[in-house]
């Protein structure tokens, strides 16, 4: 079951993806674009190009899972500062609110404390990017 916690990391891929891609063909945008093994349990976010399909891709230990959903009316919103980017770490938060439909324009965090955690990923951590 693909639950969406504080305790997983959640990677964004910012190109557009043919949401006909299946299992395999998205762990081959995991491991070129994101430089990581789509094994370790993280959940990848693939968008379609018009932004109106979203998939979430991540290992369960046993196999992949997959959630897809496509909006009748309108469209996910990205983070702007992320467009630049060809892939970026985002919180729970965040897809949170992309995936209720509420514009991250407007919304103001106040800052909080976060531990910075070292690891091997070269993904910018927007949690800590926006405090």
């Amino acid at each position: 079951m693909l639950s969406l916690t504080s305790a997983q990391r959640y990677f964004l891929y910012a190109g557009k993806t043919d949401m006909r891609k299946g299992f395999d063909s998205l762990c081959g945008i995991v491991r070129g674009e994101f430089k990581m093994n789509p094994l370790c349990g993280d959940v990848f976010i693939f968008l379609s190009r018009t932004r109106t399909r979203i998939k979430f891709l991540q290992w369960q230990g046993d196999g992949f899972a997959m959630y897809f959903k496509r909006l009748e009316k309108g469209t996910f919103e990205v983070p702007t500062d992320f467009l630049s980017l060809s892939t970026a770490q985002i919180s729970s938060q965040q897809l949170l609110l992309i995936m209720e439909g509420i514009s991250l324009l407007s919304v103001k965090k106040r800052t909080r404390y976060s531990q910075c955690t070292v690891g091997n990923s070269p993904m910018k951590n927007a949690a800590t990017a926006h405090a």
